[in-house]
C-alpha cells in the first residue's frame, strides 16, 4: 500500500471523526473510487499522435494529432520519446444546496447560522427569470495513485487527496458585483446578445464536443459568465452541471488550475479554458455511466439522476461530479 493512499485514508478518517465530534452528518456516503468512477471514461488513449485505442459510447473527442515524437526539456535534462494522451479521473466537484455539506466525504461542517449561504431557486415569474444558486467544492482526486495503478507511469501528477477549494469562504461566488471586479470581461458576454452566439456551441456539444473558441458558452448549460454560483435555469441537474463546469473555468481564470492536455512537455496556465479537454460524470445523487462533454443536454444523460426524495443515502440537489481531463505527456528516455 502506497504512502499516498495511507495519508489520504488518514485525512478521510480525520474528517469523519470530526463529524462525530459535533458536526452534523450530511445525508450521503463517501465516494468509492472503485464503484463510483466511470472507468470507460479514460478512453480513448492515443499513442504517437496517431494510434487510438478505445472509444466511449461513440463519442470521439477532437484530437490535435500531435507529432508522434516529442522532445522536452525539464530541470536541465532532455527527454526524447513518444507522445501519449489519455483521459484521467483527477478531480471531483461538489455542487450542493446545503452549505458546508460534503457528499463525497459523507459529512457536513456545522453552519454558523441555520440556512446561511444555502442554495436557492428563484421564481420563474421573477423579472430576471428563474435562477438557481448552489455552493461548490473542488477536490484533488488522484484515482490512479489512490489505487496504486500505473505507479511507474511518468505522466501522473504526485498529489494527495485534498479539498482544494470551497466557495462558502469565497465572497465572489455569492456576489455578482464582486465577481465582476475580478472578471470585468463578463460585461461583454453575460448578456442576451452574446448568448445568441452560443447556439452553435449547444448543437456541437449535443452532437459531439463543444466549440473551444466560444469560451463564454457552456452549450445547453448556459453561459460561463458570471463566475458565480447563480445560474439561469429551472432544472436542477442541468444547473448543477453548469456550475461544476463554471467552477473549472473560474479556477483556471484565477490561475489555480492548469491545462494538462495541450502540451506534452508539461501543464499550462489556462485563463481561457479549452472545454473539449474536460468531461464530467455524475456520481451523486445517482451514479451515471456517461462521460459528459461540457454543455451536453441532460435529456441525453440526466434522466432519473436527481430523484425528488434523493437516492438511498444521498440527498436531492447535492451533486457530486467526477472530472476527467485529458492528459498529454512525453513518454521516453532521459539521457
Amino acid at each position: 500500500m502506497s504512502r499516498m493512499f495511507i495519508r489520504s485514508a488518514l485525512s478521510l478518517v480525520l474528517v469523519l471523526c470530526l463529524g462525530s465530534m459535533g458536526w452534523a452528518i450530511c445525508r450521503s456516503r463517501p465516494i468509492n473510487p472503485v464503484t463510483d468512477v466511470c472507468w470507460n471514461c479514460i478512453f480513448p488513449v492515443q499513442f504517437g499522435g496517431r494510434m487510438t485505442l478505445g472509444n466511449t459510447q461513440g463519442n470521439v473527442p477532437p484530437e490535435d494529432r500531435s507529432p508522434p515524437v516529442c522532445a522536452c526539456f525539464s530541470g536541465g535534462s532532455l527527454t526524447i520519446g513518444v507522445t501519449v494522451s489519455f483521459y484521467e479521473p483527477a478531480r471531483m466537484i461538489e455542487t450542493v444546496q446545503d452549505a458546508y455539506c460534503f457528499p463525497s466525504l459523507g459529512t457536513q461542517m456545522s453552519n454558523p447560522k441555520p440556512g446561511f449561504l444555502n442554495g436557492s431557486k428563484s421564481d420563474a415569474a421573477a423579472h430576471d427569470g428563474a435562477k438557481i444558486f448552489q455552493q461548490a467544492h473542488y477536490y484533488i482526486l488522484p484515482v490512479f495513485q489512490l489505487m496504486n495503478l500505473f505507479a511507474d507511469f511518468p505522466c501522473l501528477e504526485e498529489e494527495d487527496f485534498d479539498l482544494a477549494y470551497m466557495t462558502e469562504v469565497d465572497p465572489t461566488w455569492s456576489n455578482d458585483a464582486l465577481a465582476f471586479l475580478l472578471n470585468p470581461e463578463a460585461l461583454l458576454f453575460a448578456n442576451p446578445v452574446s448568448q445568441l452566439s452560443c447556439i452553435p456551441d449547444s448543437v456541437a456539444a449535443n452532437a459531439g464536443y463543444p466549440l473551444d473558441p466560444l469560451f463564454w458558452c457552456m452549450g445547453s448549460w448556459g453561459g460561463s459568465y458570471p463566475l458565480t454560483g447563480s445560474i439561469e435555469g429551472r432544472d436542477d441537474t442541468t444547473a448543477n452541471a453548469g456550475l461544476a463546469a463554471r467552477m473549472l473555468f473560474k479556477l483556471g481564470r484565477e490561475m489555480l488550475a492548469f491545462d494538462t492536455g495541450s502540451d506534452p512537455c508539461g501543464s499550462r496556465l489556462m485563463p481561457i479554458w479549452k472545454k473539449s479537454l474536460y468531461r464530467l460524470q455524475i456520481a451523486r445523487p445517482v451514479r451515471g455511466n456517461d462521460c459528459i462533454p461540457i454543455g451536453r443536454s441532460d435529456f441525453l444523460w440526466g434522466a432519473g439522476k436527481n430523484p425528488p426524495l434523493g437516492a438511498g443515502q444521498n440527498a436531492p440537489n447535492n451533486f457530486l461530479w467526477v472530472m476527467t481531463r485529458k492528459n498529454k505527456c512525453c513518454v521516453g528516455y532521459t539521457p
